[in-house]
């Protein structure tokens, strides 16, 4: 099924530069920063819009933020090869502003078509951009660490580990929020 999947993967990537989605982004980024991992991936994380390192090696999560993801994956015997990474925006805004709203929304059909096509058991957002686009209505503050079933996907908002590297206290809970999701993941096996 893997090569069907991954063939579906591309077919995706191939339709953003089709489509010149964000054109200005596409512009004064290196690469397309699409995905990377298992298409059979039971999680699926989701951070925001590629960095520096992100943008220059056309991966995501391979900078600071992306080692410390995978040291937190490690813990809880997960490789990077195990678990599908990717961000809303595949293009690296200027100066690693944030995303606007009109970058997210231009890019939300294909990471929609990308979740279809890998269909995780759960979708972990890694910080509140990502965390914004499924569940709108929330503030990461107060749900960090709570799973949400939304039309039958789950979703488990965590802070961002880029931002737990500059706040020692957030490090911690983002340490203990990433601890619960074997557990999460074992109770939406039994629920399905």
């Amino acid at each position: 099924m893997s090569l069907s999947k991954q063939a579906e993967l591309d077919q995706i990537k191939a339709d953003i530069l089709k489509d010149n989605i964000c054109l200005n982004l596409a512009e004064s980024s290196t690469n397309l920063v699409f995905g990377d991992g298992n298409p059979d991936a039971d999680l699926m994380f989701i951070g925001e819009a590629p960095g520096k390192n992100e943008d220059e090696q056309g991966l995501p999560f391979v900078g600071a933020a992306g080692k410390f993801l995978q040291e937190m994956l490690s813990q809880i015997n997960l490789k990077r090869e195990q678990v599908y990474i990717t961000n809303i925006v595949k293009y690296r805004p200027p100066n690693n502003r944030d995303p606007l709203p009109e970058e997210k929304i231009a890019f939300l059909p294909y990471l929609e078509r990308q979740r279809k096509v890998i269909q995780p058991l759960m979708v972990v957002t890694l910080g509140r951009h990502s965390m914004e686009c499924f569940l709108p209505e929330m503030q990461i503050s107060k749900v960090h660490g709570q799973p949400k079933r939304i039309k039958g996907q789950v979703y488990l908002p965590l802070f961002h580990p880029a931002a737990a590297l500059y706040n020692g206290g957030m490090r911690q809970t983002l340490i203990d929020d990433f601890n619960s999701i074997p557990e999460i993941l074992q109770l939406i096996r039994k629920g399905k």
